[in-house]
């Protein structure tokens, strides 16, 4: 009996000896299992994304910090301008040279009268189109659709050349219907040049804007409509009350994208500018910024013209961000 018990006390006590590289190499074998479980999926993603980072890093980050770069240099001539000229740095002196020119202040004073005219006109038109395609009695959805997307994929050069046949008297069916009838048709004056780009940049990408707001729409809950005709809401009111309030994240979203697009207007007044007198090179900041890079050869002061704008469009964006954001917080 002692022999057996001491035995077994060995053997007990044996079994709890840590032999060597044994159980203390299992935690270690595990650990670095899993650290390489962590590390496969990281992997993973990392040669997926980088393929976008190092493009947005080539395509967009580096463009706009060679640009800031030449915003801080000059172009100075000696003599008779017949030498070769140098570069030397000039600090601030190309923000002050944008900053202090009128041509340059009016045409950031009119995009943003553009903007005021634009953003509205933009929202309203993609939410009634969104609203219109999602109501229960709407028919051929699928066309319609389509047909609203469409001008989404028309370059702008070719929609402001459309547009810009139609404004002009001399090749416009609808100018001539319009006479016919007697009602104003000045598009390309200086009163109503604004309205009639607006009108392109809203024939374009209203589409767009629609579909963004359509997939808001359409990840609304089927139950709250449900609940809403049952206490018998009609359409209208189910669109005031359930559907716009539920897509505000979408709305904003599409206000943003529209608010920075109108500060960035290039492409219709460079287009429609042989057209009419009520355009000229400073026109927009942008075509402001083009005529210095490549009509006077100053590619310095074009930079900073750029950085310019691109500070408004972030500081504007931003400040829109923060003052919706927060009236939202207050309303919940």
């Amino acid at each position: 009996m002692a022999g057996t018990t001491g035995t077994r006390t060995t053997g007990a006590a044996g079994a709890r000896e840590t032999p060597p590289g044994g159980a203390s190499g299992r935690p270690r074998r595990a650990a670095h299992t899993r650290s390489r479980a962590r590390r496969g999926p990281r992997l993973h993603v990392a040669v997926f994304v980088a393929p976008f980072f190092v493009a947005f890093s080539l395509f967009f980050i580096a463009p706009i910090c060679y640009a800031l770069y030449e915003s801080f240099f000059t172009l100075q001539s000696s003599g008779l301008g017949l030498t070769e000229p140098t570069i030397e740095f000039s600090g601030l002196a190309n923000y002050a040279t944008a900053l202090s020119s009128p041509a340059f202040v009016g045409s950031l004073g009119r995009v943003l009268v553009f903007a005021a005219i634009e953003v509205p006109i933009m929202v309203v038109s993609a939410l009634a189109l969104a609203l219109l395609l999602d109501s229960a009695r709407a028919r051929w959805r699928a066309f319609f659709r389509v047909s609203f997307f469409l001008p989404y994929g028309v370059p702008g050069v070719v929609a402001s050349l459309l547009w810009g046949f139609l404004y002009v008297p001399q090749t416009s069916p609808l100018i001539d219907i319009l006479s016919a009838v007697g009602l104003p048709h000045d598009f390309l004056g200086p009163g109503t040049i604004l309205f009639s780009i607006a009108n392109i940049a809203t024939w374009q990408f209203a589409g767009y804007n629609m579909l963004v707001l359509i997939a808001g729409l359409q990840a609304i809950p089927q139950e709250l409509y449900e609940a809403a005709r049952v206490d018998g809401a009609s359409e209208l009111r189910i669109a005031w009350h359930v559907k716009i309030p539920m897509v505000r994240a979408p709305i904003i979203l599409i206000t943003v994208f529209t608010l920075i697009g109108t500060l960035q207007l290039f492409v219709e007044p460079l287009i429609l500018k042989p057209l009419t007198t009520a355009i000229n090179s400073d026109f927009t900041p942008n075509l402001a910024a083009y005529n210095q890079a490549f009509g006077q050869s100053n590619i310095n002061l074009a930079s900073a013209e750029a950085t310019i704008i691109a500070i408004i469009s972030f500081v504007v964006s931003f400040g829109f961000l923060r003052v919706v954001n927060r009236k939202g917080n207050r309303a919940w």
